[in-house]
C-alpha cells in the first residue's frame, strides 16, 4: 500500500509517470526502507494510465461489493428492543468489576511504596 501512497503522491505532485527513484525518494522521506521488486511491480501496473481514471474505476469496483449494511440494521433493531434491559445490567457488571479490582489490590500483601 505504501508503494501505491508513494506512486499517487508522486503523481498529484505532477509528475505523470513516476519513476522507481521518485517512489524511492518519497518513501526515504519518511524513513521508509523501498523494496525494489514491489516498486516495480507497482510501476509496471500504473504506467501509461491515468491515476484520476484508475480512482475512478476503483470506485465503480467499491460500489458494487456488497458491504454487510442489512446485518447492521438487523442487529441493531434487535438492540433497540432489548434497549430497556441493557442499561441495568451494564451498571451492575461495571460495580461488579470495581469491587474485583478493589479485592484484588488487597491480595498482594504488599504495597507498591511500601
Amino acid at each position: 500500500m505504501r508503494y501505491v501512497a508513494a506512486y499517487l503522491l508522486a503523481a498529484l505532485g505532477g509528475n505523470d509517470s513516476p519513476q522507481t527513484k521518485d517512489i524511492k525518494k518519497i518513501l526515504e522521506s519518511v524513513g521508509i526502507e523501498a523494496d525494489d521488486t514491489r516498486m516495480e511491480k507497482v510501476i509496471s501496473e500504473l504506467s501509461g494510465k491515468n491515476v484520476n481514471e484508475v480512482i475512478t474505476q476503483g470506485y465503480g469496483k467499491l460500489a458494487s461489493m456488497p458491504a454487510g449494511g442489512a446485518v447492521a440494521v438487523a442487529s441493531s433493531a434487535v438492540a433497540s428492543s432489548a434497549g430497556a434491559a441493557a442499561p441495568a445490567a451494564a451498571e451492575e457488571k461495571k460495580e461488579e468489576k470495581k469491587e474485583e479490582s478493589e479485592e484484588s489490590d488487597d491480595d498482594m500483601g504488599f504495597g507498591l511504596f511500601d
